[in-house]
């Protein structure tokens, strides 16, 4: 799971004991038999695409490493929006109009199933208006190009002048009747339903390695897996096929949950200008003890494993909030991570080298609630092998885009960096040399032992010592201080103090090393 300084608000007091996957029935071993397809990842877009697999008659087992919802899926904001910011702009800038339009059309067709699922399964849903708003005068240029960007892809969206609002809000673009959601208990949800349908759902196992064949095999740390198809559903995928890692940019976002005195203002807000500032209310529910609703706020996002601080980024948006709403009592604060795809549409489909049985997504942009249904329906379409004639025309549009001269400049800017950051974090190693003394308490630290990079740090009382190199491409992992993890800033992957892993790309554990006589 992933590590928080403080409990996300659906979380601790606030679940009731049956809002967990505690039932042994939802926690099945590894199948010995040959499945027909084979998911990796119970996030939304590997739970939507098992769902619609299994209910179309298919075989589907899920393979989680950690639990259900443990990482972004679960962990986000709750917009369900298709005004996202400037989301609509970027793209138009690299892209057609009809690009943009698919794009718009996929996030609408994703929202719908989202919103059937969410009535059947009675799952808590707001209807709110979206704001994409600038913060200054500065920004209304950009607001104003999000506002003709989205009519031209045929949003109903409307400008809107200043609002009475305790935050700095200079205009915005508006589209109304957008959802917002518990994201955890959706992810719950949506696992019952597809445990309910017949699905097989494994948590708790790693997939270390996918190898493409007939059948495909899944390499686990609980042995093999047989399946006739493989969705790689995964935030970024844990196979460098097509090299995906070297083709999204990665990064982080702080959330906090405060308690106001007055009833925070209806809406999903997000700003178009830096640094981000996204707000909500979220209602509180009455059977877990509580009533009322709270304010959401997030933003300060950063490439992950690229600050000196990240406790610096979580409290900057603490203070924020307190000097823009008085009396805001913080409650709990997390983080989310998630990638964005550099040509800016997210990535779904058949994967490079899987021959034609591995499909996979990423790329969100942290519009996961989304675009992650969309793509699980484009790859639940094409597994079930619904000819293109069939399908809705944003697939065909998004399936055969081609990369343009914008593409590959965001391409080569995002990867001159991550060689920066290569070069850099060795030269940072051989700056200081172990032994070193103990970290105090949620501190971490870096140094050459022999030439070697090795974290040291202190968590809970535990000083434990690691191989400070990612074992994904190499990289020397940065301590983050706001979540007590060795984060890799070349692509994003994370591990826990005890050097356990997180995400990845990476698939394996960073080694515990020994500390001789007891030294760090």
């Amino acid at each position: 799971m992933d590590v928080y300084w403080k409990d996300r608000p659906d979380s601790a007091d606030d679940r009731r004991a049956d809002d967990q996957l505690d039932d042994e029935r939802l926690r099945s071993p590894l199948p010995d038999e040959r499945v027909d397809v084979a998911v990796i990842g119970a996030g939304v877009t590997g739970l939507s695409t098992a769902l619609m697999l299994q209910s179309a008659g298919r075989s589907v087992t899920i393979v989680e490493a950690s639990e259900v919802a443990a990482l972004a899926s679960g962990g986000n904001t709750g917009k369900a929006s298709v005004l996202q910011g400037s989301r609509l702009r970027q793209i138009r800038r690299s892209h057609s109009a009809r690009v943009t339009r698919a794009y718009v059309e996929a996030n609408l067709e994703g929202q719908a199933w989202l919103a059937e699922f969410v009535t059947a399964h009675e799952v808590p849903v707001a209807h709110e208006t979206a704001y994409s708003y600038a913060q200054s005068m500065a920004g209304l240029a950009v607001v104003r190009a999000e506002y003709e960007a989205a009519r031209e892809a045929g949003l109903p969206v409307e400008l809107v002048d200043r609002m009475s609002l305790p935050f700095p809000f200079a205009g915005g673009v508006a589209l109304e009747r957008q959802l917002a959601v518990d994201p955890y208990r959706l992810m719950l949800e949506l696992a019952r339903a597809f445990v309910a349908a017949g699905g097989v759902l494994v948590t708790g196992v790693r997939v270390r390695d996918v190898h493409a064949g007939d059948p495909a095999v899944l390499e686990t740390d609980q042995g093999d897996l047989r399946a006739s198809d493989v969705v790689v559903a995964t935030a970024t995928p844990i196979l460098d096929r097509g090299l995906y890692f070297a083709k999204t940019r990665h990064s982080r976002s702080y959330i906090a949950a405060f308690d106001v005195d007055d009833p925070p203002m209806p809406g999903l807000f997000l700003s178009v200008d830096q640094p981000t500032r996204s707000l909500r209310s979220a209602s509180l529910r009455a059977d877990a003890g509580a009533a009322g609703s709270r304010l959401i706020v997030s933003g300060n996002e950063h490439p992950v494993g690229r600050v000196d601080s990240a406790a610096a980024r979580a409290e900057d948006l603490v203070q924020w909030t307190r000097r823009h709403f008085s009396g805001a009592r913080l409650t709990h604060r997390w983080s989310a991570q998630d990638y964005e795809s550099l040509n800016l549409v997210p990535f779904a489909g058949r994967m490079p080298r899987g021959r034609g049985r591995v499909w996979f997504a990423t790329g969100y942009a942290k519009w996961g609630l989304t675009n992650g249904v969309a793509a699980a329906l484009r790859i639940s379409a094409e597994i079930l092998g619904e000819p293109w004639r069939a399908q809705q025309p944003w697939i065909r549009t998004l399936g055969t885009r081609l990369t343009v001269p914008s593409d590959a400049s965001r391409g080569i800017s995002e990867n001159a960096k991550v060689a920066r950051e290569l070069v850099a974090g060795w030269a940072r190693a051989e700056t200081r040399t172990a032994p070193v003394p103990r970290p105090v308490e949620g501190a971490g630290v870096v140094a050459s032992r022999g030439g070697v990079p090795v974290g040291v740090s202190t968590v809970g009382g535990r000083t434990c010592a690691v191989r400070a190199i990612c074992t994904h491409l190499g990289g020397v992992v940065r301590w983050n201080d706001a979540e007590m993890t060795w984060d890799c800033p070349l692509h994003g992957s994370r591990f826990e103090a005890s050097g356990r892993l997180i995400e990845g790309p990476a698939v394996r554990d960073l080694p515990a090393t020994d500390h001789p006589g007891g030294e760090f």
